[in-house]
């Protein structure tokens, strides 16, 4: 925790005192924090998404409501 702050509010008055960089480095941190690891089966998931883009089919979003219609009957 920081120093003599321990409420979100007291962390948002002090980050209001940073420069664009500085904020830029605590948004970098926090996120590097959220945002899962760059692990092996993340990588190939995103892969095999980009592979199935390419190599099948896409729909309009017109055609995508179309095809909700048809399933619910609408």
């Amino acid at each position: 925790m920081i120093s003599g702050m321990s409420t979100v509010s007291e962390v948002e008055a002090a980050l209001e005192k940073f420069s664009p960089a500085q904020m830029r480095e605590v948004a970098d941190w926090i996120a590097a924090r959220l945002l899962p690891e760059e692990s092996p089966e993340v990588l190939s998931a995103i892969d095999a998404g980009l592979r199935s883009l390419e190599a099948e089919p896409t729909l309009t979003a017109d055609q995508v409501r179309e095809q909700i219609a048809t399933w619910t009957g609408r």
